[in-house]
C-alpha cells in the first residue's frame, strides 16, 4: 500500500482513509486498486466489527484525477473496459463487505466519489459538503457508479442530477437519501462515533445476514417465493448461534456474549 491510503484498527473499528488532500482525494487506477484490496482484506477479518471510509483535507473525493484522465483519453475501447472494470471491482468490494460500512464525508464529493459514498451502508456528511455528478459536462456518463448511486438516491433524483450535473447541497443529499445524516463539521466525528458504537453492539452474524436480506428483498414482488424465503430466513436466524445467544441473553436480562 502507498501513502495514498491510510488504515488503522481500534477496538474492532477499521478506518480506511483517502490521503491525497493536495488533489482533493481524486483517485487513479493505483488508488482504486488499493481501496479494493483494503476492503477485500478487511472483509476477511472476523475481529473487525465496522469499517469507516474517511478522507483527509477539505474534500472527500473529487472523482478521477487529471493525470489518470489524460491517460484514459488515448485508451482503446478494450483498455477502457479493463480500466472501468477496476473501478467496478472496487465499488463491489465496498458493497459486499460483510461488516457495516460508514462513509464519513467531511467535504465535497464529485463524480466517482459519489460511488464511494453510495456503496457504503451508511453515510454521514458535514452540512458544508456539496455533491455533483459532473460527468455529462465532459461528455461522459456515470455508468460504473450508477447501480450504487441510483440505489442510494432513487431513480427520480438520479435522472435530475445525472442529466443536469448541478451541484447540490448536503441538505439536498439528505433529502433524497444519498446521505443518512448531515451535521455541522464540528459534530461529524461525534456523530460517526455514536453510529459506530450502535453498529458494533449488534450481533456480527445477524448484521452480515441483515445486509444480505436487504439485497434479497429490495424491489422484489411480495409473492409466495419471497415469503417462503423470508420465513426460512427467520427460522435459520432463530436456530443460529447468535440467534440463540441473543434471545437467551434478552430473556436473562444480560449482555450477549458478543459484547465485551
Amino acid at each position: 500500500m502507498s501513502d495514498m491510503l491510510l488504515q488503522a484498527t481500534e477496538l474492532g473499528v477499521h478506518t480506511i482513509t483517502l490521503n491525497r488532500p493536495e488533489i482533493r482525494n481524486a483517485f487513479n487506477d493505483v488508488l482504486i486498486g488499493e481501496i479494493r484490496e483494503a476492503f477485500e482484506a478487511v472483509s476477511r477479518r472476523a475481529e473487525v466489527r465496522c469499517v469507516v471510509l474517511a478522507a483527509t483535507g477539505s474534500a472527500f473525493c473529487a472523482g478521477g484525477d487529471l493525470n489518470w484522465m489524460r491517460r484514459m483519453a488515448d485508451y482503446t475501447r478494450e483498455q477502457n473496459l479493463a480500466d472501468a472494470g477496476g473501478l467496478a471491482a472496487m465499488l463491489r468490494a465496498i458493497d459486499q463487505c460483510p461488516h457495516p460500512t460508514v462513509a464519513r464525508v467531511q467535504g465535497d464529493v464529485f463524480a466517482g466519489g459519489l460511488g464511494l459514498v453510495s456503496a457504503c451502508d451508511v453515510a454521514v456528511c458535514a452540512d458544508s459538503a456539496t455533491f455533483c455528478l459532473s460527468e455529462v459536462k465532459i461528455g461522459l456518463i456515470p455508468a460504473t457508479i450508477s447501480p450504487y448511486v441510483v440505489r442510494a438516491m432513487g431513480a427520480r433524483a438520479s435522472r435530475r442530477y445525472f442529466l443536469s450535473a448541478e451541484r447540490f447541497s448536503a441538505a439536498e443529499a439528505h433529502r433524497i437519501g444519498l446521505v443518512h445524516e448531515s451535521v455541522p463539521l464540528d459534530q461529524l466525528d461525534a456523530t460517526v462515533q455514536a453510529l459506530v458504537q450502535v453498529l458494533v453492539a449488534n450481533s456480527p452474524m445477524a448484521v452480515k445476514d441483515a445486509k444480505r436480506l436487504v439485497d434479497a428483498v429490495a424491489g422484489q414482488d411480495i409473492d409466495d417465493a419471497l415469503i417462503a424465503k423470508t420465513v426460512a430466513g427467520i427460522a435459520d436466524s432463530r436456530a443460529s448461534a447468535d440467534g440463540k445467544e441473543g434471545v437467551q441473553a434478552f430473556l436473562d436480562k444480560r449482555k450477549p456474549k458478543w459484547l465485551p
